[in-house]
């Protein structure tokens, strides 16, 4: 259903900050970092495998992510799952970047990129295979390319059993507390955002408001159900935040040592 007369006033920050990121056609995206930075330093060794790639991948996708949420608010086409769909993909994205900026040191910091990258090119090899796709001459698949990580992660004298799939809950706890923010509280909001994106059944009753409903059946009812603002307030409030941690993160480790 959807929402007449929606009170989009607590999206307006992060909408601010994205409007300033638009520019003729594109994005701004992060610069590349500098190369006598600490940033770059971590990056040495790693090649085409680099953490900036990641990060300022990241930063573009979630910077998309809100802002496709902010053009359908402007179109006043504001139903129950896309807002929570849209800013969960900006928050993991933003919480992913912070993750990859962080760790206690440089050696952590090059384990969490391979670890991604590893992940990244796995699920390239699955679309490889489900697309029967061969890379040109001289070109390596996903498969290959996940072994080439795991030499480069042995080099480096890293364990290929720390390379294990990032699991995105992980992600987000670490970012959220990077950020100076209570983790379960960021968690509980991208658990309910996930259960819009994937269809399930307990975040409408959880996170959105019942406004109408009429029996379908002896046993059913027909549900009418909007956003429930007060619910969606806190991820909202969340994604910015982390967004604006990338954003003080990456200026300092991308132009000074």
């Amino acid at each position: 259903m959807t929402r007449s007369g929606f009170d989009a006033s607590y999206l307006q920050p992060l909408f601010g900050d994205v409007e300033n990121l638009r520019g003729d056609g594109a994005y701004q995206q992060l610069p590349a970092p500098q190369p006598s930075s600490s940033l770059a330093a971590d990056d040495a060794p790693l090649g085409m495998y680099a953490a900036s790639t990641l990060i300022r991948n990241s930063y573009s996708a979630g910077v998309a992510h809100a802002d496709a949420l902010r053009r359908l608010v402007l179109a006043g086409e504001v139903d129950p799952q896309s807002p929570w769909t849209l800013m969960r993909g900006a928050l993991e994205n933003f919480a992913t970047a912070v993750w990859l900026l962080g760790g206690n040191d440089r050696t952590e910091r090059r384990r969490r990129a391979l670890a991604l990258w590893r992940e990244d090119m796995r699920n390239r090899a699955q679309h490889e295979e489900d697309t029967d796709h061969v890379p040109g001459p001289g070109g390596k698949n996903g498969r290959e390319r996940r072994q080439e990580i795991a030499d480069l992660a042995l080099s480096l004298g890293l364990p290929v059993s720390s390379l294990n799939k990032p699991e995105a809950g992980k992600i987000i706890e670490e970012a959220a507390r990077d950020a100076g923010l209570r983790a379960r509280e960021v968690t509980a909001g991208w658990r309910a955002a996930s259960g819009f994106a994937h269809g399930r059944y307990w975040p409408n009753l959880r996170a959105s408001t019942l406004v109408d409903a009429a029996r379908n059946s002896p046993d059913h009812y027909l549900m009418a159900l909007v956003i429930d603002e007060t619910q969606h307030r806190p991820l909202t409030q969340h994604t910015r935040a982390l967004l604006q941690r990338l954003h003080h993160r990456y200026v300092a480790r991308a132009t000074a040592y």
